[in-house]
């Protein structure tokens, strides 16, 4: 009987709770934007998703991300001006490379309460690795996640897109401000 008695805690030591194992959460769409900002020798401006596509592997116990994957689709940017966006999925080949993607598996919490996120960014069908700070905050039931980090168009193969022969800063920044519902 006492055999019996430590196999069966054995057992339950190794068993997790489905409320307590990692679970996949879905970005909150209404709550979530990415934005691009761009700079022109004549002007700045910015282009905006709200049609942000990204899940987590969330582990509630440690309160740890375990994985993450983000999509967001290059025509679903508004600048605020159609013949801006329309030029910029031209520049882009936004119809033969119609998305932006990131994934990580690789997500460090820092002592300051920032994470370090190692990750592969695709764009323009060129993948590379990038690693991107981010702020993490928990309001109610949701996980709020920003950041941003700069890109260079021409590390993508993108050639910069001009206006009256003058081509723009290669150098943008990419920002996110994305909502995880637990």
């Amino acid at each position: 009987m006492n055999r019996l008695s430590i196999l069966i805690l054995l057992a339950l030591s190794s068993f997790v709770p489905r409320s307590l194992a990692p679970k996949k959460l879905m970005v909150d769409k209404s709550k979530s934007t990415v934005t691009y900002s761009m700079v022109h020798p004549m002007h700045k401006w910015d282009g905006v998703s709200h049609d942000v596509n990204a899940a987590m592997v969330y582990d509630e116990a440690a309160k740890q991300i375990q994985n993450v994957a983000v999509a967001i689709r290059v025509a679903s940017f508004d600048s605020q001006n159609q013949n801006r966006d329309s030029h910029m999925i031209e520049v882009l080949d936004g119809i033969k490379y119609p998305n932006v993607t990131f994934t990580s598996q690789d997500v460090k919490p820092n002592a300051d309460g920032t994470l370090t996120v190692n990750g592969k960014l695709t764009f323009h069908n060129v993948t590379k690795p990038i690693t991107v700070q981010v702020t993490r905050r928990e309001v109610g039931n949701q996980l709020l996640m920003n950041g941003k980090f700069d890109l260079k168009m021409t590390d993508y193969g993108i050639e910069r897109p001009s206006l009256l022969g003058i081509a723009t800063e290669d150098q943008f920044t990419l920002a996110f401000a994305l909502a995880f519902t637990k």
